[in-house]
């Protein structure tokens, strides 16, 4: 559950936004991008990132330079995603969602929930209608409607924290979780079969590799598994590091990278098998990685963000 690790911590404890009352809107700040920032997403040549107090950053110049736009939230934002270069969703405390239909530009409040105070961790959608947001306790929203209204739904009967909603190119979906807990859907969603996990603790992401038979997991102390089997036998993946693993992307088309507390993984082109560590100067919490359309990677986390230009991290 939750970590004394600053970022995570901010993540998962809930109710941060609750005070801010149902018509607070994110505090305009000179400073915004060195503020505590837990994702990012790419919106075609833009890449949109978010994090504390409401915040939401754009780039249009592969992470050179960022600007904050105006968000209908004070809560913390804890996750951000794309469908395309126009349609995006943003998720966080209070169990928040925001859309935008314009690339980032502008956002709408579609749900929200002070009372409960529940934070969301995660949201994907399978296609412009579909979606789902997952977060503390268990909890699993979907939408039918492109992220205009949302249901509750149980899926399984445990009430562990569900982190991270992953899709593999044959279009299964994977979700994972605290103590271990791994999804599988082979329907889009409909039905979910949970999987035997190779671990008992906290997983924070899983990373499709290939055509979609190969899996990577990654999350507590710097445990890392991979599967070539859609997720039914795995193998550990020795990482070098144990510190907490919190991302990851593809770049240069071949080559993985993961983040972590305190540096970056890179695997050298062969499928996430193996990865060399590179440790970043002030070992501050990386609580994301995306991949820049100039080739170079993005990070996010406690330091706000940080540009790692093409070559930064050659072998």
């Amino acid at each position: 559950g939750t970590l004394p690790v600053l970022f995570l911590v901010v993540a998962i404890v809930s109710g941060a936004g609750a005070a801010a009352g149902q018509e607070a809107v994110a505090v305009m700040a000179p400073l915004a991008p060195k503020s505590l920032l837990l994702d990012a997403a790419r919106a075609g040549g833009r890449i949109v990132a978010v994090g504390e107090r409401g915040h939401i950053l754009l780039s249009s110049d592969s992470g050179g330079s960022w600007r904050q736009v105006a968000a209908p939230t004070q809560a913390t934002l804890t996750a951000v995603h794309f469908f395309d270069d126009r349609l995006g969703w943003a998720v966080g405390h209070d169990a928040v969602i925001l859309r935008s239909g314009d690339g980032g530009e502008s956002w709408e409040r579609v749900n929200f929930d002070p009372e409960t105070g529940t934070p969301l961790f995660d949201v994907y959608f399978t296609d412009v209608d579909h979606g789902f947001a997952i977060g503390a306790y268990g909890l699993f929203l979907e939408s039918a409607d492109g992220g205009r209204s949302w249901q509750a739904r149980a899926i399984g009967d445990s009430d562990a924290h569900l982190h991270h909603v992953a899709r593999s190119p044959d279009g299964r979906l994977y979700i994972v979780g605290e103590w271990g807990r791994l999804l599988r859907s082979d329907d889009g969603g409909a039905r979910w079969t949970e999987l035997a996990s190779p671990y008992g603790g906290s997983l924070f992401g899983s990373f499709v590799l290939g055509a979609g038979q190969e899996l990577l997991l990654y999350g507590l102390r710097g445990h890392a598994f991979r599967s070539e089997d859609r997720g039914r036998s795995w193998h550990g993946v020795a990482t070098g590091t144990d510190v907490m693993l919190t991302d990851a992307c593809r770049i240069a088309d071949v080559r993985i990278i993961v983040s972590g507390l305190g540096g970056v993984l890179l695997s050298s082109g062969d499928g996430g098998r193996t990865f060399t560590v590179h440790a970043q100067p002030d070992r501050r919490g990386i609580s994301a990685v995306v991949a820049a359309p100039d080739g170079g990677v993005v990070l996010v986390g406690e330091f706000g963000v940080r540009k790692l230009p093409a070559g930064a991290l050659a072998e």
